[in-house]
């Protein structure tokens, strides 16, 4: 109990958890860092569901950019220790996973993301699909590829990348657990929500996405899909909801479709 505490707010999309940190931090004097992979880039606001009460980690980057589990855990133990120094208590909130996980378990100090070898990657992955990628992870990573599901595109371009610029196996990496973890200097508290039965979650997703539809998510999406600097394959794009409604753009398929797929993998997103 000598140590200070750490918050974590942890749950599946619409599942309340904002609205949970945002009433803790106003109760016990928190400031709130947000764990969203989609919630860093700028312009990425109505299918992110952006809170406006104050996060750090949001707004941070523009979509053009990759944003690691690694550039997170980073960030986060950066900002938790200023937040601890100034007498508030730091409470993470959100539905990131891999990011809770890389703080709070850890990561090898791996290679950097190296641009070049990553759009090798992704053009081999648009000539031959990114199965074709997870076979070949499997001959020099078979640990990694069993892990890795393979349509899973950015954990298998990492993979694939880590592999190319180092020679080593991802896993290899990752069974080297860094020192100076969070549970090492503070009291870590983790809370993680979910509604129950699943079909009040799913009903909140459809009302969500509708909503967010009504505000005007296709036109934020034209938006971007009229840069020329960005494309399907970048990090941000890739983002629930934002992969679907490009896919419309694009003519891939129809307005109708683009909403029941966004629907579809936000309700998987939220299982996993």
């Amino acid at each position: 109990m000598s140590k200070p505490l750490l918050l974590c707010v942890m749950g599946p999309t619409a599942s309340g958890k904002t609205d949970l940190a945002i009433t803790l931090a106003e109760a016990i004097n928190c400031e709130l860092i947000s764990v969203d992979s989609a919630l860093v880039y700028r312009g990425l606001d109505i299918g992110s569901a952006k809170p406006d009460y104050p996060h750090h980690l949001i707004d941070i980057l523009d979509p053009v950019r990759a944003y690691s589990a690694a550039d997170f855990a980073a960030d986060a133990n950066r900002l938790i220790d200023d937040i601890s120094a100034r007498g508030k208590t730091p409470l993470l909130v959100g539905g990131t996973m891999l990011y809770f996980k890389a703080l709070l378990e850890g990561l090898a100090d791996m290679p950097a993301a190296n641009p070049a070898i990553r759009a090798q990657i992704e053009a081999e992955a648009q000539a031959k699909g990114w199965p074709h990628l997870h076979a070949e992870l499997a001959k020099v990573d078979p640990a990694s590829a069993e892990r890795i599901h393979p349509n899973h595109s950015q954990r298998l371009g990492r993979a694939l990348e880590v592999y190319r610029a180092s020679g080593i196996p991802i896993s290899q990496w990752q069974s080297d657990v860094p020192e100076g973890l969070p549970q090492e200097r503070f009291r870590v508290v983790q809370v993680a929500i979910c509604p129950q039965p699943r079909s009040i979650l799913h009903r909140r997703i459809a009302v969500r996405f509708e909503q967010m539809m009504a505000a005007g998510l296709l036109e934020e999406v034209k938006s971007l899909f009229e840069r020329e600097d960005l494309h399907a394959d970048l990090p941000a794009m890739r983002s629930v909801g934002y992969r679907q409604l490009w896919q419309h753009l694009a003519g891939e398929c129809s307005l109708e479709a683009a909403v029941e797929r966004a629907e579809a993998a936000t309700r998987q997103l939220a299982k996993r």
